[in-house]
């Protein structure tokens, strides 16, 4: 009984693999959410703003947010990119007056080579770099969009901060 069982799952076994990876080849490819760590960025920069004394509040801005996902996706496919200069030369403003935003802009560039990348690390790349964090803590930067993606071994995490004008 034991040795017949045996004999059945070895010829289970390829066929269960080939099941397995014949789902695996035929589902799409997924796309990760990165809405909730941008969203926790987006907290920790409000924390970090009151804790220097700052009294407004941080709004999410969608033509920042977009100057963030271009320079998210320049780092992470441009493999020799490791800051705030684009692989077109673009800096933080440049874009943020490309996606129309009027005003004032800075940013701020996490990379982690990993897949993944935690909310505790992206604070520990920025936190301690006096010039991200002057940034971070800046009372004026009242709008910010954040962006970050993954590929295999690479975890991008861009946020442009904005203090606004009015449009001329």
């Amino acid at each position: 009984m034991i040795r017949a069982l045996a004999v059945a799952r070895r010829r289970a076994a390829p066929s269960l693999v080939a099941c397995c990876a014949a789902t695996l080849l035929a589902s799409p490819a997924a796309h990760a959410d990165n809405r909730r760590l941008n969203d926790s960025v987006v907290a920790n920069i409000y924390t970090i703003q009151h804790q220097a004394g700052c009294a407004n509040d941080v709004h999410i801005n969608p033509q920042l947010r977009l100057a963030a996902q271009w320079h998210t996706h320049d780092v992470l496919t441009n493999r020799a990119l490791n800051a705030d200069i684009g692989s077109d030369g673009s800096s933080a403003q440049d874009r943020a007056n490309a996606a129309g935003f009027h005003g004032v802009a800075s940013e701020t560039v996490a990379i982690n080579p990993a897949f993944a990348i935690s909310g505790v690390e992206i604070l520990n790349q920025w936190y301690y770099r006096p010039d991200y964090m002057a940034i971070m803590a800046d009372c004026t930067n009242t709008q910010i969009g954040v962006w970050s993606e993954n590929s295999l071994d690479r975890s991008v995490v861009v946020a442009v901060y904005g203090r606004p004008t009015s449009p001329t």
